[in-house]
């Protein structure tokens, strides 16, 4: 059985463009998808596809615009209204066209459909995503709390694990698996903010609570510093530490969850679960120095702790037609 043999043939390239993003871009988590069963997989790189169209609007990469001017900025929000409208629209049954990026959505909204999942968590994606571009009634460029921290959180990671468990299947009732999911989400999310300190910090934000660092003695001028001179004061390891026992114990939160999936999916997020899990390992072992270097799981250590899981699962490969064009608005 194939990835799109229960899916409309209409859709076929819809989907086919989605599964690229996820191959082209995310890399950890497509290897989590080879693991899933064949006829899920499809729907996830949908919801792979829209959270990547619509991240790109916000990064807006190659653009000739200055990065930071106003220009730019109003150029982003400007993008994101269309796109919520054109999947406002599109849910509410009125037809797309044949651009790539109305492809993505018609993937996007086939999966909603077929699934029953909320709308609701579509656009608060898209509000966090807001609250990434100045200019935006919403936008925070530093956290001082983590429950403020949290409000972001929820929509550009809670609600993708949302988003995930109509499609992996649940054991139990789905209400009482939402909060682990939800969790999976937020401690992604939070590893992602460790391993790229350096990188946000040149885009002018701090996604680690202020009020945490400063307990350990750390301000931006320290962090900046860090960053300039790429050495890491005690203090800035210290809070790194902190901050990742934290993310790990939102991790052993999400592990109850997965025990609580179909027996079929458990393997690809128990994978994508560890593999998250050991960037903090390389965090670690680097010395905390995230704001000079990237820390990466290195190819073998991805291959090590993924290829058992397909013995165990049953890989079968996927084949395509054709590969499709990148995404463009």
């Amino acid at each position: 059985m194939k990835e799109l043999d229960t899916i409309d043939p209409a859709l076929h390239g819809a989907y086919r463009i989605c599964r690229e993003l996820n191959a082209r871009h995310g890399k950890t988590y497509f290897l989590a998808t080879r693991l899933l069963p064949v006829d899920k997989r499809a729907a996830v790189h949908a919801l792979y596809g829209f959270a990547r169209m619509v991240d790109d609007i916000v990064d807006l990469e190659g653009t000739e615009i200055v990065v930071g001017s106003d220009e730019l900025n109003a150029r982003r929000l400007a993008e994101l209204d269309l796109i919520e409208s054109r999947v406002r629209a599109a849910l509410a049954g009125e037809p797309l066209s044949d651009s790539v990026s109305d492809q993505v959505l018609s993937a996007l909204c086939d999966t909603a459909l077929r699934y029953d999942i909320p709308h609701d968590y579509f656009f608060a994606f898209m509000r966090s995503m807001r609250m990434d571009i100045p200019g935006s009634t919403v936008f925070i460029s530093r956290y001082r709390t983590m429950e403020q921290l949290r409000e972001y959180m929820y929509g550009s990671a809670a609600v993708i694990g949302l988003q995930m468990l109509p499609i992996l299947g649940t054991v139990v009732d789905r209400a009482e698996a939402e909060p682990p999911a939800a969790a999976l989400g937020e401690a992604f999310q939070l590893t992602n903010f460790i391993r790229d300190m350096g990188e946000d910090l040149d885009r002018d934000r701090i996604y680690l609570p202020m009020d945490e660092l400063e307990a350990f003695g750390v301000d931006e001028e320290l962090l900046r510093w860090c960053r300039t001179t790429g050495n890491v004061d005690a203090k800035v390891g210290r809070a790194l530490a902190h901050q990742i026992a934290v993310t790990r114990s939102i991790y052993r939160t999400s592990d109850a969850g997965i025990e609580m999936l179909d027996p079929r999916v458990r393997p690809s997020m128990r994978t994508a679960s560890i593999l998250y899990g050991r960037i903090l390992d390389e965090v670690e072992s680097q010395g905390y120095r995230v704001l000079s270097q990237r820390a990466t799981v290195p190819q073998w250590t991805r291959a090590r702790i993924a290829l058992p899981q397909f013995f165990v699962t049953g890989f079968e490969r996927a084949t395509f037609a054709r590969r499709p064009s990148p995404v463009r608005a």
